[in-house]
């Protein structure tokens, strides 16, 4: 098997992010909508967070860095990354709507951009950290 190239990763790293925010976007909307009638916004996020880091994840562990083994190692490590962003996400959200009356496609979308970054160094440097 030839041995990729790290700018490869590097894009395969952008691609999957942006299908990752995608489908966080997506998601959170679709919880909203769905259950906004039924459960507050901040339980809405909790569902939408365990939903979304699952599935960044594996397109992490699969597309992108292409680790072998070491599933349930590397699940609670990008936990303890994504967990961080998960309680961010879900005070902003709270705080964007409930306080700032903000509409939730904003919220959500200012909210994905104020962690995002946060998890891209979080990732790099040690959910899938390659040994040196």
């Amino acid at each position: 098997m030839l041995k990729k190239l790290p700018h490869t990763r590097s894009a395969r790293y952008l691609i999957a992010g942006a299908w990752n925010t995608t489908f966080g976007y997506g998601i959170g909307i679709a919880l909203y909508f769905l259950l906004a009638d039924y459960l507050h916004i901040t339980l809405i996020g909790i569902i939408c967070n365990l939903i979304s880091i699952t599935m960044s994840f594996t397109i992490y562990k699969l597309f992108v860095f292409e680790t072998q083994g070491n599933w349930l190692h590397e699940y609670v490590k990008s936990y303890l990354v994504y967990g961080a962003m998960a309680v961010l996400s879900v005070l902003l959200l709270w705080i964007f709507v409930d306080f700032g009356r903000m509409n939730i496609w904003l919220a959500q979308a200012l909210t994905i951009l104020l962690t995002v970054a946060i998890s891209y160094l979080g990732h790099k440097t040690f959910t899938f950290k390659m040994p040196n």
